[in-house]
């Protein structure tokens, strides 16, 4: 049976009038029936974990219908708030594929046989983004012959900018709860315990702790936890766990992900495994500054491209210009809604960010920088799911902004 939803939660989200007001911005548009496909989409509306191929159907007024693989609806449908006859299967049978159930459906049940049909298309920097196949495109598009296709994604990215407040909530639960990762992680490192220890082995008792706190997916797409140790640490924002034994000397980077009903806490921790020499700690008092430069900068009205540019002036007046990389954040929403910043699609870099989009009250992103000296084995991540306020932003993960060395 669906899920009741209590409007005095505190973890509340108000799904019935987010597809009143996708419905009436389709009415604005002249779109006649959407077909939702990205991870994003599903999380956004059905507000549950939906991690198989799925669509979602979203007629002018009334619900929309949820179609995914047979193996995962009846789940689903226990879980979301729609219900029973709006959550339907497709499967390898003979009109049952989801080309044919998703097309009956529209142009018999729905009665829409001609008209303007809403999509999603696009690119995105990492894989499950969900956009339309080329081939369900061509196959979708000759079974509806009678209808003009135009890509709307937008929709849905312009509507999910602004966080509501059980959104917030949920992003504030699932922020406390990596901390209590870093908590355990640093716990087992400290008086020696690091020794012998691998890079997976402490991804994996900071797992342990999260999912004792309520976590129920580490979530990220590059690698669940990522931890990188010494020389990895400068190879870049994409470090699934090795087996590869932390060691005195060197540096340590702990990046680790919760999920909390389908919110996605983020933040990534660093460490000085002593002795630490000098200049590691130059570096790392560096990238310390850095990010509260940064931290300092976030309010509304800023911009994407004025704190890139914020943050790369200041770098280079502590002399350490070369070791950060341009850029500051990453865009953040209800699971499989990362990456992108703004709605809008700059023309001349389709699909990143919009440098010049201007941050409102209640947006979310993940303050995100990477410090990297490859050639002296040392680099640096920080991110930390972030709220932009007025005046300024509050940063949900509570963990100390330090670099401290451990022995």
């Amino acid at each position: 049976m669906p899920r009741i939803s209590d409007a005095n939660d505190k973890y509340y989200i108000d799904n019935p009038g987010r597809v009143k007001a996708i419905q009436a911005e389709m009415a604005r548009r002249g779109i006649d029936v959407y077909l939702g496909s990205r991870i994003r989409t599903m999380s956004f509306v059905m507000d549950t974990f939906c991690p198989w191929r799925s669509y979602l159907i979203i007629p002018p007024e009334g619900q929309p219908t949820y179609f995914t693989f047979v193996v995962d609806a009846l789940r689903v449908g226990d879980e979301t708030w729609l219900d029973s006859d709006h959550v339907r299967a497709y499967g390898p049978m003979g009109g049952m594929d989801q080309v044919s159930a998703i097309t009956d459906f529209i142009k018999e049940e729905l009665g829409i046989q001609k008209g303007r049909l809403g999509f999603e298309d696009g690119i995105s920097t990492y894989t499950a983004e969900g956009n339309l196949s080329h081939w369900e495109y061509t196959h979708f598009k000759d079974a509806l012959p009678g209808f003009e296709w135009i890509n709307s994604h937008d929709i849905i990215d312009a509507l999910s900018l602004i966080k509501d407040k059980g959104t917030i909530e949920r992003f504030r639960t699932a922020s406390l709860i990596v901390d209590e990762g870093h908590k355990a992680a640093r716990t087992a490192l400290t008086n020696g315990g690091y020794r012998g220890m691998t890079e997976t082995v402490i991804a994996g008792i900071a797992a342990l702790a999260m999912r004792k706190a309520g976590s129920v997916s580490e979530w990220n797409f590059a690698g669940l936890n990522e931890i990188s140790s010494g020389v990895r640490t400068g190879l870049g924002a994409c470090t699934p766990p090795t087996t590869k034994e932390i060691k005195a000397g060197e540096p340590l980077m702990l990046d680790f992900h919760a999920m909390f009903k389908l919110a996605l806490g983020d933040h990534s921790h660093n460490y000085l495994i002593a002795p630490a020499t000098k200049r590691q700690r130059w570096h790392a008092d560096n990238f310390v500054a850095i990010i509260q430069k940064v931290i300092d900068n976030y309010r509304a009205g800023t911009t994407p491209g004025n704190l890139a540019a914020l943050m790369m002036d200041f770098a280079e007046s502590r002399g350490c210009g070369d070791f950060i990389q341009p850029a500051c954040e990453h865009g953040i929403g209800l699971f499989g809604d990362e990456w992108r910043i703004g709605a809008v699609v700059n023309p001349d870099l389709p699909y990143w960010t919009d440098q010049d989009h201007v941050y409102q009250e209640n947006e979310m992103v993940v303050c995100a920088m990477q410090y990297a000296a490859p050639e002296e084995n040392i680099g640096f991540r920080y991110e930390n799911d972030i709220v932009i306020t007025k005046d300024g932003c509050e940063v949900l993960s509570k963990y100390p902004l330090c670099i401290e060395e451990i022995s």
